[in-house]
């Protein structure tokens, strides 16, 4: 098993999501012994975000690449290649006003590419990055799964309309909300989550 572990977390080890995301990847580790990791830290080696000499450099040959072209076309493809070759994504996805953090935004911009993870036909889009599970480790300060805050919440929601427009339709969440209402709330949250990650079964 290929296994793609990605933390978007500005809190380091104060992060819950960060936290989340080790305990599902420690699972999926302990049921495919010699699953390879790849762990790509957001924060700390951040992705610029998409501009013109990046996208440009997706559209044009590589012989008509500019030196700056040239550095972004390769990282753009070192993404794609470590999306490809994996099994399993896990993302640690922490709720910042309402959404992802702009780190994680960056690298779907990075892998959302037209001819490439995705494409036009005559009856619409068609994702072209298939067979693959991905696994979000969702935390939010509030609840946002249920009640008055349910149109405030544009995560997990982003995250599963654009997986599914990449052909990524086999997502599930580990989440732990409300863990900014009190320790109480926190510890109870974080065990269900726990329980939650108890029950992953992903075999290779």
């Amino acid at each position: 098993m290929n296994i793609l572990h990605l933390d978007s977390s500005i809190l380091g080890g104060l992060s819950v999501s960060r936290q989340l995301s080790a305990q599902v990847v420690a699972r999926l580790a302990a049921q495919n012994p010699g699953a390879q990791i790849v762990h790509r830290d957001l924060v700390a080696e951040p992705i610029a975000h998409l501009d013109m000499t990046a996208l440009s450099a997706t559209q044009v040959p590589a012989d008509q690449h500019s030196p700056e072209q040239a550095a972004q076309f390769a990282l753009t493809e070192t993404l794609l290649n470590e999306l490809f070759a994996a099994d399993v994504i896990v993302i640690g996805l922490p709720f910042y006003n309402f959404g992802m953090p702009t780190q994680l935004k960056a690298w779907i911009d990075r892998i959302a590419v037209s001819g490439r993870t995705f494409r036009y036909t005559e009856s619409g889009p068609e994702g072209l990055v298939t067979g693959k599970k991905v696994i979000l480790a969702s935390s939010r300060g509030g609840v946002y799964s249920e009640g008055p805050r349910v149109a405030m919440e544009h995560q997990e929601s982003h995250l599963a309309t654009v997986f599914g427009l990449l052909g990524l339709t086999d997502v599930s969440t580990v989440r732990a909300e409300g863990v900014n209402m009190g320790e109480e709330f926190k510890n109870q949250a974080l065990a269900a989550a726990g329980e939650q990650i108890d029950r992953l079964t992903v075999a290779a």
